[in-house]
């Protein structure tokens, strides 16, 4: 026995050992990768040293003599937390995927090569000002001196595990153009309507022109107001006191063989999705501005908090850029959102003005219907000879694929990314692309060779959008800020400001197309000229506000003008459900002669009130009575409409909207290939059909028993009561929305592998979180999905014009790109109890909060 308790022994001292051993090799694989962010480092490229200040969340302020050091220490940095992040976005953007991750990602490559969005960021690196090369150029040389010294696991902890696989893998210097091309895929996130028009026609395939429309009301400008509340376009310039009309669209049929291709194209356009992160409606952001006559320190106050998919580490990396003099020769003194990928800052404040973006949304691109015959297509009765061009995608651990690229003069055919299959059934015979006037059916050309399908958009020309981010950071005033804008090509937002002298400004940028008799609603046939662009907006046509008598400026993604403006932007607006609601908020704590606080802006974008349940609610109890849902319905009485973590009647209520969802709108759009998605353009659909319970959308699309409004929402109330009672119990008053809404942080890359451990190592979540759809606390879900959350308020910040000290932020996730570094998520419980932090600006105040300090030097002979 003794002999057996001796050898017990030593195998656990063997197995204690192995543990410790094992727990020693990881922690120090993991720190291997964690910068150094105090003391002193020599590096080759500086003229002079940098002071790079971090306060206890890892947020760096540098500073430097001048402007060439200052970008070659936010790279150097950027590097430093978030250099894997930065390699894989420039992978995406160069169509290189498959060089890193093999061939999983050749689909992929093959969209983003077909768009050829490194071939044009390339050309638009050629037109930049020559400051703003010179900024790329000094971002790059400070990104390779970091990678001079740092390789592997000593880069990142992610190349450890890429080397499991892709041992051959080799990080590249960084190029100038690697940054540019970025903003092909910042353009593709927040781009037009080519979706919509997709599922406007695989929709009317199945159900017809009229009953398509009802899934596309108009946006309500009696109830939702828009951002510039007056005002058209009179000889070239924006006159608030004018009006003006706009086009009408009519109705051509499109080929039933050319359904099918349309499916195509919608699934090719979905391919970025799981590196990008989802697109589609409910998505955006909201910013607000508000008057010092309206605030307590007699200074503007100025909230943004984009809306974007959620990913790990944030999109956001926040950072002050410091030129110790400031003066004409180094004139940066800007703090605020920084990418890893980029140099600047891209959303924040400087000296004298702050700005904030959320996305205008106009329809920048349409889908082209070509008629083609072999390597020709169609136009004006002749064809014409497409342009083409080879690919070659290099696959790690597989042989190389080649792609053809085709291009009409319409853009490149996005319907070749992929292949037709058996899967592909023609879903009707007639949809509508719009034409000016009535074109017969027999005009279509018969289908010959087939039907492709060309993506015309404004982010494959080449534009100098990148200067407008330089522009913007050092503008002093509200014309600095509007010349700069005029320079922000792709994508096109809605821009706020506000300056230390009390202005207020609103400014709707962007090259957005003017068409010709039809509004891009619906895809258009490219055998016809009389479909192409004729131009686009003037700047100074395009929408603006400058100290409006409101007092304030709301933006979140809502119709930006009333209808009488004389151009069209898009008609595929976000319905309003955010922006009133912040409308009514500001309206509300301005009244009667009160003051807006700082902290009652940061509680605005906090607000999770449902729109669609305040409408629905007191006929949902009368309806309830009587079934199994009753007693779950009388949760809605006296609810406030707000749905927080703890808040059980909105865990009832998204139930119930998931439900209703399905019923009325899933089984009929799945025959068409159309998902269901979100947003409150249903809350609008739902809204305009409750006066006509017999319409047909009200059928029950899961039980043909329940043929009208009433019969198929009880059906959903009893269906949304038993669903809960099963996952959270049998008493209504202990639901939680939170159970049912969580948040995954998913690394963008490796995250999403499929291997727990993996997965493990980057990931953080699920936490439970309030909000949801169209909620100014927007975290997204999609019915279709469930509940867990795909889009969030990606970072959030309160501006104070009064004391630029005194303005707070808070990230989604931290400053740190490095897994368990302690500024990997230290931010994410405050984002999602809805607190902020302390933004330091001043040198003294950045003093104040310092936690560590770095110098960056010259190498000392």
């Amino acid at each position: 026995m003794r002999t057996f308790l001796k050898v017990l022994g030593i195998i656990g001292i063997v197995l204690l050992v192995l543990v410790v051993v094992a727990a020693t090799w990881f922690a120090w694989t993991v720190r291997r990768s964690w910068p150094q962010t105090s003391g002193t480092i020599d590096v080759p490229g500086l003229s002079a040293s940098v002071e790079v200040v971090r306060d206890s969340r890892g947020v760096p302020d540098i500073y430097a003599d001048t402007p060439a050091d200052l970008f070659f220490a936010q790279g150097y940095v950027h590097a430093q937390d978030r250099f894997w992040e930065m390699d894989f976005r420039r992978h995406i953007t160069s169509g290189r995927l498959s060089e890193m991750f093999g061939k999983s990602q050749v689909d992929t490559d093959a969209f983003i090569r077909t768009l050829g969005w490194r071939r044009v960021a390339e050309q638009e690196y050629g037109m930049l000002s020559e400051r703003s090369r010179a900024t790329l150029q000094s971002y790059a040389d400070g990104v390779n001196a970091y990678l001079k010294d740092h390789a592997g696991a000593t880069l990142s902890l992610e190349y450890v595990i890429l080397g499991l696989n892709n041992s051959s893998y080799t990080v590249e210097p960084w190029d100038p153009v690697d940054s540019v091309a970025w903003l092909k895929a910042l353009a593709w996130d927040l781009h037009g309507n080519e979706d919509d028009e997709v599922d406007r026609v695989l929709t009317s395939s199945v159900v017809g022109i009229d009953r398509t429309e009802q899934l596309y009301p108009p946006y309500p400008y009696d109830t939702h107001q828009p951002i510039v509340t007056s005002g058209a376009v009179v000889d070239g310039a924006f006159d608030p006191g004018a009006t003006a009309t706009q086009t009408d669209t009519a109705a051509l049929r499109i080929p039933a063989d050319a359904i099918p291709v349309l499916q195509r194209v919608s699934e090719a356009t979905s391919l970025l999705d799981d590196v990008l992160g989802p697109r589609g409606e409910g998505i955006g952001s909201n910013s607000w501005v508000i008057s010092g006559d309206l605030t307590d320190t007699g200074k503007p106050l100025l909230a943004n908090d984009p809306h974007l998919a959620p990913m790990m580490p944030s999109l956001w990396y926040q950072a002050g850029l410091h030129c110790r003099n400031v003066s004409a020769d180094c004139p940066f003194e800007v703090s605020g959102w920084t990418m890893a990928v980029m140099p600047g800052v891209f959303i924040g404040h400087n000296q004298d003005i702050a700005w904030g973006f959320t996305n205008l949304g106009p329809d920048v691109s349409d889908l082209v219907l070509e008629k083609v015959e072999g390597d020709t297509y169609l136009v004006d009765g002749e064809q014409r000879p497409m342009t083409t061009r080879e690919e070659v995608i290099k696959v790690a651990g597989g042989d190389p694929v080649t792609i053809t690229v085709r291009e009409t003069e319409h853009g490149p055919l996005v319907s070749d990314v992929a292949e037709a299959g058996d899967d592909y059934v023609v879903v009707g015979q007639e949809a509508p692309v719009p034409a000016p006037g009535e074109t017969p059916p027999d005009e279509v050309p018969d289908r010959g060779d087939g039907y492709a399908v060309a993506l015309r958009w404004t982010a494959l020309t080449p534009e100098t959008t990148f200067d407008a981010f330089d522009a913007i950071s050092t503008a002093t005033g509200w014309d600095d800020f509007r010349k700069a804008a005029a320079l922000a090509a792709v994508p096109s937002q809605n821009l706020v400001y506000a300056d230390v002298d009390g202005n207020i400004g609103y400014q709707a940028p962007g090259k957005i197309p003017i068409r010709r008799g039809y509004d891009g609603k619906w895809p258009v046939p490219g055998w016809s000229s009389q479909y192409d662009w004729d131009g686009y907006i003037p700047f100074e046509a395009l929408p603006y506000a400058y100290n409006p008598d409101e007092g304030w400026i709301v933006t979140a993604n809502q119709a930006a003008v009333y209808p009488d403006y004389a151009y069209f932007l898009t008609d595929d607006w976000s319905y309003g459900a955010r922006s009133q609601r912040i409308v009514d908020r500001v309206v509300a704590a301005t009244s009667d002669g009160r003051k807006m606080t700082s902290q009652e802006m940061s509680a605005i974008q906090f607000d999770a009130w449902n729109e669609i349940a305040a409408f629905l609610t007191d006929d949902l109890v009368a309806l309830a009575a009587g079934t199994s849902a009753e007693d779950a319905a009388a949760l809605f009485e006296g609810w406030d409409h707000q749905q927080q973590v703890d808040s059980a009647p909105g865990a009832y209520f998204n139930a119930f909207w998931r439900s209703l969802m399905t019923r009325m709108f899933d089984s009929t759009l799945s025959r068409a290939g159309v998902e269901s998605n979100r947003g409150d353009r249903f809350f609008q659909v739902v809204m305009d059909l409750w006066d006509e319970p017999n319409d047909p959308w009200w059928q029950d699309g899961t039980d043909p028993a329940n043929t009208d409004r009433d019969a198929t929402v009880r059906a959903a109330l009893e269906s949304a009561a038993q669903e809960l009672r099963d996952a959270q119990g049998d008493d209504p008053t202990g639901w939680r929305w939170g159970v049912m809404h969580t948040l995954e942080l998913e690394n963008q890359s490796l995250g999403k592998s499929g291997i727990g451990p993996i997965e493990w190592l980057f990931n953080r979540g699920p936490v439970e979180v309030g909000g949801g759809g169209s909620i100014v606390q927007a975290t997204g879900w999609s019915p279709p999905d469930g509940y867990a959350v795909d889009w969030v308020p990606s970072m959030r910040q309160v501006v104070d014009l009064a004391d630029l000290d005194r303005s707070t932020w808070v990230n989604l996730t931290g400053a740190s790109g490095h897994a368990f570094n302690p500024n990997y998520n230290d931010q994410n419980e405050a984002w999602r109890t809805g607190e902020h932090f302390p933004w330091p600006f001043t040198r003294s105040a950045v003093d104040a909060a310092a936690q560590e300090r770095l110098t960056l030097q010259p190498p000392q002979q």
